[in-house]
């Protein structure tokens, strides 16, 4: 059995390279944070943009097909590739939680739609040929099409919300959303140095938070109440219950920074993820395409009835919720419900509950040795992100089949109904002869 350091099992965080699905003889561009302004955003093509994994089974189905549409298209459309492990920043400033992810860059580029077209060559160059032909149309109407547009001041323009003295609060405090927002004056040189940036901000940022801006010339009530020096001031309303106070933006004054600095936020904002039990192979299929599938074998419904169950489940909660922010996935199933799928990860001789964090792009694990409780698991989990322990590899020819199982209902178990015995079928009074004894 191959044993290996546990930043193999970090893949995401230990490559140095990667093999990507595309080469230089295909038709599929090689997107980078560092040219992908250069050929899509400044670009006058229309572009289809899939964000991947090298480790994701979708994604390498995916390729031929998107090779097969980047030939079809070219010189109308063109096709290209980001590998999101690899720029992490460029899939966050989409919004990537997935793959693969499949964006249509038309006729306005800071604000691409979301593909939901076949995942098939027939399916990209329909969707392809119609984001050309709405901007053909656009460009005949005389619409611009590519880069962002200029403009003096922070209000009006694209998703940038205009903001009042009267709407503030209704429109702000009063939203469950991320908010933005900055104080300006029509005079000020830096303020229209930052108005291109802050639109294209909002537009990139549209669906996770929302920029504002208010005239604070003119609307002095707002300006008095913040207390306003200076221009442009910027102030961050978190989601959900805001302080009226606002928090003071920190970050750079470029549509990146701007966006890095809420992405960095809209994170912590994110629901955590399910814990799955895993019913059947696709369930583990699921958690198998996350960086980490941790998967843990609960005891007998007999043994811990639902009291205990639901203990163990809100404790794995508890660490989904601690580390939403990784690509990590969460399963469960009763130990013991497939005793081939526990062989292979040596799982059943170390007792229920236990756990395993299995890396399907490596073929392999790492087994929980300590106790299954919140200072074990915090120790396993904070090792595995620390790069810590040995892992190893699954023998054979992967993991076996899951067994499909039935979902639990959430109940006590019972014990199984035992036969009735009927005593007069016995009869009592004969006592057995000598030669019997």
């Amino acid at each position: 059995m191959r044993i290996g350091v546990v930043c193999a099992l970090l893949s995401a965080v230990c490559w140095t390279s990667v093999q990507g699905f595309y080469d230089h003889t295909d038709e599929v561009y090689d997107l980078t944070q560092a040219n992908f302004q250069k050929l899509v955003l400044d670009s006058h093509f229309v572009w289809i943009v899939e964000f991947y994994a090298p480790w994701c089974g979708h994604c390498q189905s995916l390729a031929p097909e998107f090779k097969k549409a980047s030939n079809a298209l070219k010189g109308i459309v063109r096709l290209g590739a980001v590998n999101a492990d690899e720029h992490k920043q460029l899939g966050g400033q989409y919004g990537v939680k997935g793959f693969p992810t499949i964006k249509i860059f038309g006729s306005n580029k800071k604000s691409p739609s979301d593909y939901n077209g076949a995942r098939s060559a027939e399916g990209f160059v329909s969707e392809g040929l119609s984001a050309a032909r709405v901007m053909a149309n656009d460009r005949l109407g005389g619409k611009k099409s590519g880069g962002s547009s200029g403009g003096g001041g922070g209000s009006g323009g694209n998703e940038v919300v205009e903001l009042t003295d009267n709407n503030f609060e209704s429109t702000v405090l009063s939203s469950d959303d991320i908010w933005l927002v900055e104080f300006y004056a029509p005079w000020c040189g830096h303020c229209k140095s930052l108005a291109p940036h802050w639109k294209s901000a909002a537009s990139e940022l549209r669906g996770k938070a929302k920029l504002g801006a208010i005239d604070a010339t003119v609307h002095k009530v707002l300006a008095s109440r913040y207390g306003i020096q200076g221009f442009p001031t910027i102030k961050y309303f978190p989601a959900g219950k805001k302080d009226s106070s606002g928090e003071n933006y920190d970050g750079g004054r470029t549509s990146d920074d701007i966006v890095r600095w809420v992405m960095d936020r809209w994170t912590v904002n994110l629901p955590p993820p399910d814990v799955y039990q895993l019913t059947s192979q696709e369930v583990l299929d699921t958690c198998a395409e996350k960086q980490i599938c941790f998967i843990s074998f609960l005891p007998h419904i007999l043994d811990s009835m639902a009291a205990g169950r639901n203990d163990y489940l809100d404790m794995l909660k508890s660490f989904a919720e601690k580390y939403k922010q990784r690509s990590f996935g969460w399963v469960w199933l009763e130990g013991g419900s497939n005793p081939d799928f526990e062989q292979a990860l040596e799982v059943g001789g170390f007792g229920y509950p236990a756990m395993v964090g299995y890396n399907s792009r490596r073929n392999i694990y790492i087994v929980l040795r300590a106790s299954f409780s919140e200072s074990g698991l915090n120790e396993f989990l904070g090792d595995i992100v620390r790069q810590k322990g040995r892992t190893q590899s699954i023998k054979g020819d992967g993991l076996p089949a899951i067994e499909e199982v039935e979902l639990w209902d959430g109940k006590d178990g019972e014990l199984p109904v035992e036969d009735d015995y009927d005593l007069d079928d016995f009869d009592m009074d004969d006592e057995p002869g000598k030669d019997e004894l």
